[in-house]
């Protein structure tokens, strides 16, 4: 998985675009996330995202979105005794393929990689605690969107994280996966 990773983003950095075929941009939006696997009790929690993407147009209907934001993750609990969220704050490089069909809808797939860049617990009526340490600093995901460039470049998307790699850190303390669902507006500068 890493190795295919790795190949699309050098793909994505030494593909050759001409100005037309190149756009970018920034995003923004919501994240309903939660926490699955061998979890109990976990429930969604609403976080936020933000960052950029350049998408290159290989033909009139398939181009390639690698990006780079900031996603508020993890979950939260209503268990009793153990009321409060799990933040996880990850810097997520997702490399996209897009199939654009005219009139300016999309739809999109691909690999993700993030990076933890904080975790803490924060229980009901009390401080957060930082947690960090019981999770892997960094987190595999497969992406599945649709959206809507308008000819004005502005956008609306929504999309799936699909968690593939096990976030917890430490063999004897089971399976976690991220999931996150993604809707949000975004602006694209330049292409045609």
């Amino acid at each position: 998985m890493k190795k295919v990773f790795l190949f699309m983003v050098c793909a994505a950095s030494l593909g050759t675009a001409s100005a037309q075929n190149l756009k970018y941009g920034i995003k923004a939006g919501a994240n309903f996330a939660n926490i699955t696997g061998d979890v109990q009790g976990a429930k969604t929690k609403v976080d936020f995202n933000a960052g950029a993407f350049v998408k290159f147009h290989l033909t009139e209907a398939i181009s390639l979105q690698p990006e780079l934001y900031y996603s508020g993750q993890g979950a939260k609990s209503d268990n009793p005794g153990e009321k409060g969220k799990i933040n996880l704050g990850y810097l997520n490089l997702p490399v996209l393929f897009q199939y654009n069909v005219k009139g300016g809808f999309f739809a999109e797939t691909g690999p993700q990689i993030g990076f933890l860049l904080s975790a803490k617990a924060k229980p009901d009526g009390g401080g957060s605690v930082d947690i960090k340490d019981a999770f892997k600093k960094t987190d595999f995901d497969w992406a599945f969107g649709v959206g809507y460039l308008t000819p004005m470049n502005l956008g609306i998307n929504a999309r799936y994280n699909l968690g593939l790699g096990n976030i917890v850190d430490g063999s004897g303390d089971g399976k976690a996966h991220n999931s996150v669902i993604q809707v949000g507006v975004f602006y694209a500068f330049g292409g045609k």
